[in-house]
């Protein structure tokens, strides 16, 4: 990848490693990374379109005003990233078989996104619109939903999540058993 160079059109990277570089206010239109690694890379302002990220480590990426537009992750490694401070306007993406651990999507409307079969540890989703999310198949070990819009999410097969029906919203949410249970241990209650 030419660093120099701001806009990036109809490409396919593969193997690049471009770790803690300034990729910053860049455009990238139907790009395909395969094997890259961007950990600690500076993506500030940058806009993904119709872009596909495959096998890539984006660890500790800055993302501040960042683009997500129909973007999609598959088994990725998204750690430590404040996505909490990405560019909503026109946000669309998706993750599949991804590890996104230790993030902050807070206060993001992120409905409709798809967290499929993923590792979602450690990551707060704290006063987000999550409504329509799909969760499916995922591990959520130590993530945080607080005052956030869970209607109509998909929990469907997936494990070890704490959420608190006192302080989301979970109306139409979908969860499965025996994992469902998860849901009254807020409540100091025993289930036999």
């Amino acid at each position: 990848m030419n660093k120099e160079s701001k806009i990036f059109e109809n490409l396919t990277f593969q193997k690049e490693v471009l770790v803690r570089c300034d990729l910053k206010n860049r455009e990238f239109t139907d790009c395909v990374f395969k094997k890259c690694d961007f950990s600690g890379s500076d993506f500030a302002g940058s806009v993904f379109s119709d872009c596909v990220f495959e096998e890539c480590n984006l660890s500790n990426i800055k993302a501040a005003n960042c683009g997500f537009q129909d973007v999609r992750f598959r088994n990725s490694k998204l750690l430590g990233t404040e996505f909490s401070t990405i560019n909503p306007l026109l946000l669309k993406w998706e993750f599949k078989g991804c590890n996104i651990s230790l993030c902050n999507f807070g206060d993001l409307d992120i409905r409709k996104s798809r967290f499929a079969e993923c590792e979602i540890k450690d990551t707060d989703f704290v006063r987000s619109n999550l409504s329509g999310c799909i969760f499916s198949d995922s591990d959520l070990k130590g993530s945080r939903f607080q005052e956030s819009n869970l209607e109509k999410a998909d929990f469907t097969e997936s494990v070890n999540y704490y959420i608190d029906p006192t302080i989301n919203r979970l109306k139409g949410a979908r969860f499965s058993q025996p994992e469902v249970v998860a849901l009254l241990s807020g409540f100091g209650i025993e289930i036999m």
